[in-house]
């Protein structure tokens, strides 16, 4: 039984990457679609689709060989405007490689968004 499904989505993608495959399968929910979604926007991903199994579905993936790691945070820690340069260097490598996934009032946005738009939110996880 899934506890966390993103948690789940991108343990496969992560995986899928280090072994070389071109494509992978993820289980569904909304969370996992908007950060699909957004790492689809930032090149991490090609191109995903909604397959109904006539359960909760899941994602069928295309893969881009283009991420070294993501990972959720847990517990997910809660951020405010002025912070971000605390987490941008807790949890990614190096300045400008690399996002972390916000779950903000604006809804699931990369730290450069959050910034730009001057919200804070809930940490979920990273990419890079």
């Amino acid at each position: 039984m899934r506890q966390d499904t993103l948690s789940d989505a991108l343990s496969a993608i992560r995986n899928a990457e280090h072994v070389g495959k071109q494509s992978c399968v993820v289980p569904a929910s909304a969370l996992v679609k908007n950060v699909l979604s957004l790492m689809q926007k930032k090149g991490y991903i090609g191109e995903y689709e909604f397959v109904d199994d006539g359960k909760s579905g899941f994602f069928r993936v295309t893969l881009t060989g283009k991420i070294n790691d993501c990972c959720v945070i847990k517990p997910r820690f809660s951020v405010r405007t002025n912070e971000y340069a605390k987490w941008e260097k807790r949890f990614l490598p190096s300045d400008g490689f690399g996002y972390l996934v916000l779950s903000t009032s604006k809804g699931i946005v990369d730290n450069e968004e959050a910034k730009r738009e001057r919200v804070g939110g809930v940490l979920v996880g990273y990419v890079y």
